[in-house]
């Protein structure tokens, strides 16, 4: 069977399902234990949209207390996992088009989840959908694993796992093709401390660990609206002043690559710094500003298979007496994590700073020989026709972990810009027609291997 043309020729179905779940804003707005919505109302809204389309296509679907869920095929005492979330990181401003609102244009559909992580679940779904309406026969069981918390702690899909079966191997189409087999350990923590009140009334940027915060906002006890509009001018920073807030710009990335964004904190730190003497702001200008890979704390590492240590600043808040700093690092093998805290405490007490580790993520690593891999290798190369593409490992941390034996398998394609956690995040539909394809070929060969 010619995959790809099968999916060519369904391709409007596919793209308009899809369509209809970008347009629901799933980002958390508030996580709530006691509430029937422990999410909210947005993530809410994207698990009933997948559950329902797996009920009305033929599936066996299950909730897990709208903390997560999975959509169910085929039979055999083994499990294939494809480990998939519906939440998006918030849209930020600036977009051409309004992120929730997908739009195509140039080849490209528009909207925030496109590629994460919305776009390659509906890929993923669509594969497992065409292979049942072509009356396939699975030797395992397949499950669409589906998370709602993935950009921020992982509740859902730790709630999940504590009931439900462990897929004895899987994939998560959250990265990359041709496919990913080791992603970086990582590393959560919080910098905190306590000032006496003075000419920093209160600063802010960032709402996840895990992004480049591309907005920061402070108010001052002191008019310094001259100073900020000279220092925006000469640096030729993106900076305004709206009422009593001096407001900076930056851009957005992802926390595996912070090199690729602009803090908004750094700028502002900066201005802060030639301004007053405090020593909040001087720490993050010293001992953070525009350093991706930590040299200036000393914690700088790089190997060669899973390349450099990374460390990313994403939340700030200095507010009345109290004050934060939320870093996430992703480290590869090797890495000295004693070294790494030592380093760091040292360096926050200078400041009257304290270190408060949140968690430490170990590296994920699966074997490149495993028959997993050869798998999905011959299925991405099969729809494609590309031999030179290699396995690699990144810095971003996906729902592969969840798993003993899973790597992240697509769905972005090599050599095309990197738009994850961005302004105007995006999908190639003939990539996600490939893509598609790519993992119908996938599960047709895992669910037929004894591996």
């Amino acid at each position: 069977m010619d995959f790809l043309n099968y999916v060519k020729e369904h391709q409007q179905e596919l793209i308009e399902t899809t369509k209809a779940l970008l347009k629901i804003p799933s980002v958390l707005d508030r996580y709530d234990t006691e509430s029937t919505m422990p999410f909210g109302e947005g993530i809410q809204k994207a698990l009933e949209f997948m559950l329902d389309q797996g009920k009305n296509d033929g599936f066996i679907v299950k909730n897990i207390q709208n903390y997560a869920a999975h959509i169910e095929h085929g039979n055999g005492e083994d499990i294939l996992g494809i480990l998939c979330h519906l939440d998006v990181v918030p849209p930020g401003d600036g977009w051409t088009h309004p992120p929730f609102q997908p739009v195509i244009r140039d080849g490209k559909l528009f909207a925030r989840g496109a590629m994460d992580d919305k776009g390659p679940t509906m890929a993923a779904y669509f594969a497992l959908k065409f292979l049942k309406d072509l009356d396939v026969t699975f030797h395992k069981r397949v499950r669409i694993i589906l998370g709602t918390d993935e950009e921020t702690a992982w509740r859902g899909i730790d709630k999940y796992f504590k009931s439900e079966e462990m897929p004895s191997i899987g994939f998560a189409p959250d990265a990359s093709f041709p496919l990913i087999y080791g992603e970086k350990g990582m590393i959560n923590a919080d910098l905190t401390g306590t000032f006496a009140e003075d000419e920093i009334a209160s600063f802010r940027c960032g709402e996840r660990y895990n992004v480049v915060p591309d907005y920061a906002e402070c108010e001052l006890n002191v008019d310094k609206k001259a100073e900020f509009k000279t220092f925006c001018d000469y640096y030729n920073f993106k900076g305004e002043i709206k009422g009593d807030k001096y407001i900076m710009h930056g851009k957005n990335a992802h926390a595996m690559q912070p090199n690729l964004g602009v803090n908004a904190a750094y700028i502002m730190a900066k201005f802060l710094n030639e301004q007053f003497d405090n020593p909040y702001m001087k720490f993050i200008e010293k001992f953070l500003s525009f350093d991706a890979n930590g040299e200036k704390l000393g914690i700088d590492y790089y190997d060669e298979e899973m390349k450099e240590f990374t460390i990313n600043a994403g939340i700030f808040e200095y507010h009345k007496d109290q004050v934060t700093i939320g870093i996430n690092c992703r480290y590869p093998k090797g890495f000295d994590f004693e070294h790494f805290e030592k380093q760091v405490k040292a360096a926050v007490k200078k400041h009257k700073l304290k270190y408060n580790l949140k968690n430490n993520v170990p590296i994920h690593y699966v074997d490149p020989k495993e028959p997993l891999i050869q798998h999905l290798m011959d299925a991405y190369q099969k729809i494609t026709n590309d031999k030179d593409s290699k396995p690699f490992t990144i810095g971003g941390g996906t729902y592969a972990r969840a798993l003993n034996k899973a790597v992240a398998f697509g769905m972005a394609m090599p050599g095309r810009k990197d738009t994850v956690h961005q302004l105007d995040e995006h999908i190639y539909i003939d990539d996600f027609i490939e893509a598609t394809a790519i993992y119908m070929e996938a599960i047709y060969a895992l669910t037929r291997s004894q591996d």
